[in-house]
This record gives structure tokens, sequence and C-alpha cells, in this order.
């Protein structure tokens, strides 16, 4: 998430992964159904980002029109594994507000940012023990097909 520019400056490119945009930067202006196509999200979802402040400064072409740029498409990218976590949508928006007021939050970004990592885990966790179970139960399934036929007492 966070990169080191050739000036050695540290950025919150706010990404997941860096993945590859459709376009390169400068020619990158992607219309809201072009995105919609690209992350998978509906247009209603993306203008509900832009009202509740989880996106800003959404540029607008001359005639209104939402045009999305690479960075954008980061954020949602960015946005979508915050979802993937179970963080609330009120914490993701703390986190934007955040991140738009500057350096100086950088503390309160990361205690949100492990908050929601011990979240993760312990669901991770609770997930693991969810596996065992169902794995002894498809197992105990498996080898009673596998058992020869029981029979009763009276047989």
């Amino acid at each position: 998430m966070t990169v080191m520019e050739s000036t050695s400056v540290r950025t919150d490119a706010c990404t997941a992964a860096p993945r590859a945009h459709p376009r390169p930067e400068g020619q990158d202006r992607y219309t809201i159904s072009e995105v919609v196509a690209f992350t998978g999200l509906t247009a209603h979802t993306l203008r509900w980002y832009e009202r509740i402040g989880l996106m800003s400064d959404v540029d607008r072409s001359h005639t209104g029109q939402r045009r999305f740029s690479n960075r954008d498409l980061d954020w949602l990218a960015f946005v979508g594994k915050l979802r993937l976590t179970g963080m609330p949508v009120a914490d993701m928006v703390r986190y934007a507000e955040l991140l738009r007021e500057g350096e100086h939050t950088f503390e309160e970004r990361q205690e949100l940012l492990e908050s929601t990592r011990r979240d993760v885990k312990t669901r991770i966790a609770e997930l693991q023990d969810t596996l065992a179970v169902l794995d002894h139960k498809i197992d105990f399934y498996a080898g009673a097909r596998r058992a020869p036929e029981r029979h009763g007492p009276d047989d």
C-alpha cells in the first residue's frame, strides 16, 4: 500500500496489490459504465460511494459526466479489500476522510487498519475451527459409505 517513489518520499497510494489498468496514465478517463464493467460494482454503488464521502474528487467532463482515473480504480480495489474484511462502511468513510486530511493522520489510519486486521485474524481462526468441524463430518460420512452394511441385532 505504501509506495517508495524515486524521490524516496513515502506516499499512501491506497491500493491493494498493483493491478493492471485498462489504459495507461494520461489516457485513463473512464465512464461510469466502464468502471462498472471493470470493477463489478454497480453504478448505484459508485454514486453512493461518492455521496457518502468514500470516494471524492471524481473528475467530471464538460457535460458533468463522471470521469474516473486509474487512481480511482486503485482506490476502488482497496475499498473492495476493506469490504471483504468486514470493516464497517462508517470506518471506511472515516479512513477516506483521514486520507484526505493528510500525512498527520497516518497514526489514526494505521490504528483503523490494525483494528480491522485483528478482527480478520479472529474471523480466520473461527473459520479454521469451522473448517475442522466440517472436515470431521465429511470424513465421518465418507467412512460410513465405505464401511460394510451394518445389520441390526435381529440379523
